[in-house]
Protein backbone atom coordinates (compact mmCIF):
# COMPACT_ATOMS: atom_id res chain seq x y z
CA UNK A 1 0.00 0.00 0.00
CA UNK A 2 2.65 2.26 -1.01
CA UNK A 3 1.89 5.00 -3.81
CA UNK A 4 1.24 2.72 -6.52
CA UNK A 5 -1.00 -0.03 -4.36
CA UNK A 6 -2.93 3.09 -3.16
CA UNK A 7 -3.25 3.87 -6.52
CA UNK A 8 -4.36 0.30 -7.79
CA UNK A 9 -6.58 0.41 -5.05
CA UNK A 10 -8.25 3.78 -6.02
CA UNK A 11 -8.68 2.37 -9.21
CA UNK A 12 -10.34 -0.57 -8.39
CA UNK A 13 -12.77 1.25 -6.30
CA UNK A 14 -13.71 3.79 -8.78
CA UNK A 15 -14.89 1.26 -11.89
CA UNK A 16 -18.12 0.23 -12.38
CA UNK A 17 -17.35 -3.92 -12.87
CA UNK A 18 -14.20 -4.19 -9.70
CA UNK A 19 -14.51 -3.89 -6.30
CA UNK A 20 -11.82 -3.84 -3.76
CA UNK A 21 -11.84 -6.62 -1.58
CA UNK A 22 -8.81 -6.05 1.12
CA UNK A 23 -5.72 -4.75 0.90
CA UNK A 24 -2.77 -5.97 2.62
CA UNK A 25 0.22 -4.16 3.85
CA UNK A 26 2.94 -4.92 6.98
CA UNK A 27 1.99 -1.70 8.07
CA UNK A 28 -1.18 -1.00 9.79
CA UNK A 29 -1.03 2.49 9.19
CA UNK A 30 -1.11 2.00 5.31
CA UNK A 31 -4.83 1.35 5.86
CA UNK A 32 -5.44 5.34 5.97
CA UNK A 33 -7.90 6.23 3.23
CA UNK A 34 -9.34 2.81 3.51
CA UNK A 35 -10.62 2.68 6.51
CA UNK A 36 -13.86 0.12 4.96
CA UNK A 37 -11.65 -2.07 3.42
CA UNK A 38 -10.63 -5.34 5.56
CA UNK A 39 -6.93 -4.99 5.86
CA UNK A 40 -4.44 -7.73 6.65
CA UNK A 41 -0.44 -7.52 7.71
CA UNK A 42 0.02 -10.91 5.71
CA UNK A 43 -0.05 -11.85 2.66
CA UNK A 44 -1.03 -15.56 3.99
CA UNK A 45 -3.55 -14.19 5.90
CA UNK A 46 -4.92 -12.40 3.30
CA UNK A 47 -4.93 -15.57 0.80
CA UNK A 48 -6.39 -17.87 3.28
CA UNK A 49 -9.48 -15.28 4.09
CA UNK A 50 -13.06 -16.47 3.48
CA UNK A 51 -13.24 -13.23 1.76
CA UNK A 52 -13.90 -13.67 -1.99
CA UNK A 53 -11.15 -12.88 -4.26
CA UNK A 54 -10.56 -12.64 -7.84
CA UNK A 55 -7.64 -11.17 -8.58
CA UNK A 56 -4.47 -10.20 -6.57
CA UNK A 57 -2.60 -6.71 -7.67
CA UNK A 58 1.02 -7.18 -6.11
CA UNK A 59 2.61 -3.90 -5.57
CA UNK A 60 5.33 -4.13 -2.97
CA UNK A 61 8.75 -3.96 -3.46
CA UNK A 62 10.09 -5.26 -7.00
CA UNK A 63 12.47 -8.41 -5.29
CA UNK A 64 9.33 -9.43 -3.65
CA UNK A 65 6.91 -9.84 -6.68
CA UNK A 66 8.22 -13.14 -7.26
CA UNK A 67 6.91 -14.53 -4.03
CA UNK A 68 4.32 -12.83 -3.64
CA UNK A 69 3.18 -13.65 -7.40
CA UNK A 70 3.86 -17.62 -6.31
CA UNK A 71 1.84 -17.44 -2.94
CA UNK A 72 -1.22 -15.45 -5.36
CA UNK A 73 -0.80 -18.38 -8.08
CA UNK A 74 -0.74 -21.01 -5.52
CA UNK A 75 -3.95 -19.92 -4.04
CA UNK A 76 -5.66 -19.79 -7.82
CA UNK A 77 -5.73 -15.81 -7.56
CA UNK A 78 -5.22 -14.34 -10.75
CA UNK A 79 -2.48 -11.44 -10.54
CA UNK A 80 -1.30 -8.07 -11.53
CA UNK A 81 2.12 -7.50 -11.32
CA UNK A 82 3.55 -4.05 -11.17
CA UNK A 83 6.95 -3.39 -13.26
CA UNK A 84 9.01 -5.15 -13.43
CA UNK A 85 7.28 -8.24 -13.03
CA UNK A 86 10.49 -9.87 -11.26
CA UNK A 87 14.03 -9.01 -10.75
CA UNK A 88 15.68 -12.01 -12.61
CA UNK A 89 14.27 -14.33 -15.46
CA UNK A 90 14.54 -17.11 -13.59
CA UNK A 91 12.07 -15.66 -11.20
CA UNK A 92 9.59 -15.02 -14.41
CA UNK A 93 10.02 -18.23 -15.32
CA UNK A 94 8.86 -19.75 -12.24
CA UNK A 95 5.77 -17.55 -12.13
CA UNK A 96 5.07 -18.32 -15.66
CA UNK A 97 5.13 -22.11 -14.69
CA UNK A 98 2.80 -21.92 -11.86
CA UNK A 99 0.14 -19.42 -13.83
CA UNK A 100 -0.09 -21.72 -16.75
CA UNK A 101 -0.15 -25.29 -13.67
CA UNK A 102 -3.13 -23.40 -12.19
CA UNK A 103 -4.81 -21.73 -15.18
CA UNK A 104 -4.90 -18.41 -14.19
CA UNK A 105 -4.00 -14.88 -15.64
CA UNK A 106 -0.81 -13.24 -15.16
CA UNK A 107 -1.00 -9.46 -16.19
CA UNK A 108 1.66 -7.10 -16.32
CA UNK A 109 1.65 -3.37 -15.18
CA UNK A 110 3.36 -1.67 -18.38
CA UNK A 111 0.66 1.54 -18.80
CA UNK A 112 2.81 3.94 -20.70
CA UNK A 113 0.90 1.56 -23.70
CA UNK A 114 -1.85 3.22 -23.05
CA UNK A 115 -0.44 6.65 -23.71
CA UNK A 116 -1.83 8.09 -27.41
CA UNK A 117 1.89 8.87 -28.75
CA UNK A 118 2.90 5.52 -28.10
CA UNK A 119 -0.45 3.79 -29.48
CA UNK A 120 0.18 5.95 -32.53
CA UNK A 121 3.85 5.10 -32.84
CA UNK A 122 2.50 1.20 -32.74
CA UNK A 123 0.45 1.86 -35.28
CA UNK A 124 2.62 3.09 -38.10
CA UNK A 125 5.61 0.63 -37.33
CA UNK A 126 2.87 -2.04 -37.50
CA UNK A 127 1.81 -0.76 -40.81
CA UNK A 128 5.16 -0.27 -41.93
CA UNK A 129 4.59 3.38 -42.69
CA UNK A 130 8.70 3.82 -41.77
CA UNK A 131 9.76 1.63 -44.22
CA UNK A 132 12.45 -0.72 -43.09
CA UNK A 133 13.81 0.37 -39.48
CA UNK A 134 17.45 2.35 -39.55
CA UNK A 135 17.83 3.50 -36.14
CA UNK A 136 16.05 3.53 -32.86
CA UNK A 137 17.20 5.73 -29.96
CA UNK A 138 16.08 6.15 -26.53
CA UNK A 139 17.24 8.82 -23.85
CA UNK A 140 15.54 8.59 -20.56
CA UNK A 141 17.42 11.65 -18.35
CA UNK A 142 15.30 11.78 -14.80
CA UNK A 143 15.53 13.20 -11.37
CA UNK A 144 15.88 10.63 -8.51
CA UNK A 145 18.09 12.64 -5.51
CA UNK A 146 17.25 12.01 -1.71
CA UNK A 147 14.00 13.22 -1.75
CA UNK A 148 12.65 9.80 -3.66
CA UNK A 149 15.95 7.91 -1.71
CA UNK A 150 16.42 9.88 1.65
CA UNK A 151 13.74 7.73 3.33
CA UNK A 152 15.46 4.52 4.59
CA UNK A 153 12.80 2.22 2.82
CA UNK A 154 13.83 -0.35 -0.44
CA UNK A 155 14.25 2.11 -2.50
CA UNK A 156 18.16 1.87 -4.24
CA UNK A 157 18.92 -1.75 -2.11
CA UNK A 158 20.08 -4.08 -4.57
CA UNK A 159 17.71 -7.05 -3.12
CA UNK A 160 14.66 -5.00 -3.61
CA UNK A 161 14.86 -2.32 -5.90
CA UNK A 162 17.55 -4.31 -8.39
CA UNK A 163 18.57 -0.93 -10.29
CA UNK A 164 17.29 2.12 -12.12
CA UNK A 165 16.46 -0.12 -15.26
CA UNK A 166 14.36 -1.83 -13.10
CA UNK A 167 12.36 0.54 -11.14
CA UNK A 168 12.44 4.09 -13.00
CA UNK A 169 13.03 2.62 -17.18
CA UNK A 170 11.92 -0.95 -17.57
CA UNK A 171 8.63 0.69 -19.18
CA UNK A 172 10.90 2.00 -22.04
CA UNK A 173 12.54 -1.63 -22.40
CA UNK A 174 9.15 -2.50 -22.25
CA UNK A 175 8.46 -0.10 -25.39
CA UNK A 176 11.54 -1.00 -27.36
CA UNK A 177 10.64 -4.61 -27.02
CA UNK A 178 7.15 -3.93 -27.70
CA UNK A 179 7.64 -1.73 -31.06
CA UNK A 180 10.60 -3.17 -32.51
CA UNK A 181 11.15 -7.23 -30.86
CA UNK A 182 14.66 -8.12 -28.77
CA UNK A 183 17.92 -7.06 -28.84
CA UNK A 184 21.50 -8.75 -29.13
CA UNK A 185 25.30 -7.32 -29.99
CA UNK A 186 24.76 -5.53 -26.54
CA UNK A 187 27.36 -3.28 -25.62
CA UNK A 188 27.28 -1.10 -22.34
CA UNK A 189 29.37 1.53 -19.63
CA UNK A 190 27.71 2.41 -16.60
CA UNK A 191 28.50 5.36 -14.10
CA UNK A 192 27.75 6.56 -11.01
CA UNK A 193 27.99 10.28 -10.30
CA UNK A 194 25.74 11.49 -7.54
CA UNK A 195 24.39 7.88 -5.96
CA UNK A 196 27.30 6.90 -4.36
CA UNK A 197 26.02 7.45 -0.84
CA UNK A 198 22.32 6.72 -1.91
CA UNK A 199 22.23 3.14 -4.03
CA UNK A 200 23.94 0.19 -4.61
CA UNK A 201 23.99 0.39 -8.21
CA UNK A 202 24.71 2.83 -11.01
CA UNK A 203 22.89 5.95 -11.82
CA UNK A 204 23.36 6.40 -15.73
CA UNK A 205 24.21 4.08 -18.48
CA UNK A 206 25.22 3.93 -22.07
CA UNK A 207 23.53 1.01 -24.28
CA UNK A 208 23.99 0.00 -28.12
CA UNK A 209 22.79 -3.03 -29.59
CA UNK A 210 21.21 -4.69 -32.98
CA UNK A 211 17.54 -5.49 -33.22
CA UNK A 212 17.32 -9.16 -33.96
CA UNK A 213 14.44 -7.68 -36.85
CA UNK A 214 17.01 -5.44 -38.64
CA UNK A 215 18.75 -2.11 -37.52
CA UNK A 216 20.61 -0.26 -34.82
CA UNK A 217 19.38 1.21 -31.48
CA UNK A 218 21.00 2.52 -28.66
CA UNK A 219 19.24 3.21 -24.85
CA UNK A 220 20.78 6.16 -23.00
CA UNK A 221 19.50 7.00 -19.33
CA UNK A 222 20.59 8.19 -16.40
CA UNK A 223 18.89 9.64 -12.82
CA UNK A 224 21.42 12.38 -12.28
CA UNK A 225 19.59 15.16 -13.78
CA UNK A 226 19.07 18.58 -11.43
CA UNK A 227 16.06 18.84 -9.53
CA UNK A 228 13.57 17.92 -12.17
CA UNK A 229 13.01 15.24 -14.89
CA UNK A 230 14.59 16.22 -18.09
CA UNK A 231 13.51 14.25 -21.12
CA UNK A 232 12.33 10.71 -21.89
CA UNK A 233 12.02 10.13 -25.54
CA UNK A 234 12.13 7.78 -28.79
CA UNK A 235 13.47 9.22 -32.12
CA UNK A 236 12.99 5.89 -35.05
CA UNK A 237 14.46 6.76 -38.52
CA UNK A 238 13.56 4.63 -41.27
CA UNK A 239 14.15 4.59 -45.01
CA UNK A 240 10.90 6.20 -45.51
CA UNK A 241 10.37 8.67 -43.03
CA UNK A 242 11.56 9.98 -39.28
CA UNK A 243 9.47 10.76 -35.94
CA UNK A 244 10.38 11.31 -32.50
CA UNK A 245 8.38 11.03 -29.49
CA UNK A 246 9.84 12.82 -26.38
CA UNK A 247 8.94 15.61 -23.29
CA UNK A 248 9.68 14.58 -20.27
CA UNK A 249 7.75 11.31 -20.47
CA UNK A 250 7.18 10.50 -23.90
CA UNK A 251 3.75 12.25 -23.87
CA UNK A 252 4.06 14.51 -27.48
CA UNK A 253 4.88 13.78 -31.19
CA UNK A 254 8.00 16.17 -31.35
CA UNK A 255 8.88 15.41 -35.23
CA UNK A 256 7.12 13.64 -37.72
CA UNK A 257 8.15 13.58 -41.56
CA UNK A 258 6.79 10.10 -43.37
CA UNK A 259 6.85 10.02 -47.09
CA UNK A 260 2.94 10.24 -48.24
CA UNK A 261 1.74 10.50 -44.90
CA UNK A 262 -0.45 13.30 -42.84
CA UNK A 263 0.18 13.05 -38.97
CA UNK A 264 -3.09 12.75 -37.46
CA UNK A 265 -4.21 14.76 -34.26
CA UNK A 266 -4.25 12.92 -31.10
CA UNK A 267 -5.49 13.07 -27.70
CA UNK A 268 -4.09 14.49 -25.27
CA UNK A 269 -1.61 12.30 -22.91
CA UNK A 270 -2.69 11.66 -19.34
CA UNK A 271 -0.15 13.85 -16.74
CA UNK A 272 2.43 11.83 -15.32
CA UNK A 273 2.07 10.49 -11.44
CA UNK A 274 2.96 13.12 -9.21
CA UNK A 275 4.43 11.90 -6.40
CA UNK A 276 5.13 15.35 -3.95
CA UNK A 277 9.03 16.04 -4.77
CA UNK A 278 9.58 13.59 -7.78
CA UNK A 279 7.10 12.66 -10.39
CA UNK A 280 6.66 9.48 -12.74
CA UNK A 281 5.61 7.72 -15.81
CA UNK A 282 1.76 8.15 -17.08
CA UNK A 283 -1.26 8.35 -15.16
CA UNK A 284 -2.86 5.10 -16.82
CA UNK A 285 -3.83 2.51 -14.65
CA UNK A 286 -7.16 3.13 -14.59
CA UNK A 287 -6.50 1.67 -18.28
CA UNK A 288 -5.00 -0.98 -16.69
CA UNK A 289 -7.90 -2.38 -14.69
CA UNK A 290 -9.91 -2.39 -17.60
CA UNK A 291 -7.36 -4.54 -19.32
CA UNK A 292 -8.00 -7.02 -16.70
CA UNK A 293 -11.38 -6.64 -16.34
CA UNK A 294 -12.09 -7.26 -20.07
CA UNK A 295 -9.76 -10.46 -20.50
CA UNK A 296 -11.59 -12.16 -17.38
CA UNK A 297 -14.96 -11.26 -18.88
CA UNK A 298 -13.18 -12.71 -22.31
CA UNK A 299 -13.33 -9.45 -24.50
CA UNK A 300 -9.50 -8.80 -25.27
CA UNK A 301 -6.33 -9.58 -25.19
CA UNK A 302 -4.07 -8.99 -21.73
CA UNK A 303 -2.03 -5.43 -23.06
CA UNK A 304 0.92 -6.35 -21.85
CA UNK A 305 1.01 -10.46 -21.03
CA UNK A 306 3.95 -12.72 -18.84
CA UNK A 307 5.87 -13.50 -21.91
CA UNK A 308 6.67 -9.87 -22.35
CA UNK A 309 6.91 -9.40 -18.97
CA UNK A 310 9.35 -11.61 -19.00
CA UNK A 311 11.62 -10.48 -22.28
CA UNK A 312 12.09 -6.88 -20.46
CA UNK A 313 13.40 -8.89 -17.68
CA UNK A 314 15.57 -11.05 -19.86
CA UNK A 315 16.74 -7.52 -22.04
CA UNK A 316 17.69 -6.27 -18.78
CA UNK A 317 19.40 -8.76 -17.37
CA UNK A 318 21.97 -9.19 -20.50
CA UNK A 319 22.34 -5.34 -20.58
CA UNK A 320 23.85 -5.68 -17.07
CA UNK A 321 25.86 -8.79 -17.82
CA UNK A 322 27.67 -6.05 -19.21
CA UNK A 323 29.07 -4.47 -15.82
Amino acid sequence: MGRIGKRHAAMIQSHDEAELMAICDIDNNKSQGFSDTPFFEDIDALLKTAITIDVVAICTPNGLHATHALKALKAKKHVVIEKPMTLTKAEAELVIFKSLEVSKQVFCVMQNRYSPPAKWLKQIITEKQLGETFMVGINCYWNRDERYYGKNDWHGTADLDGGVLFTQFSHFIDMMYWLFGDITNIQARFADFNHKDSTAFEDSGLVNFEFINGGLGYFNYSTSVWNQNFESSITVIGSKGTVKIGGQYMEKIEYCHIENYEIPTLPPSNPPNNYGGYKGSAANHSYVIDNVINVLKGKESITTNALEGLKVIDIIERIYSNK
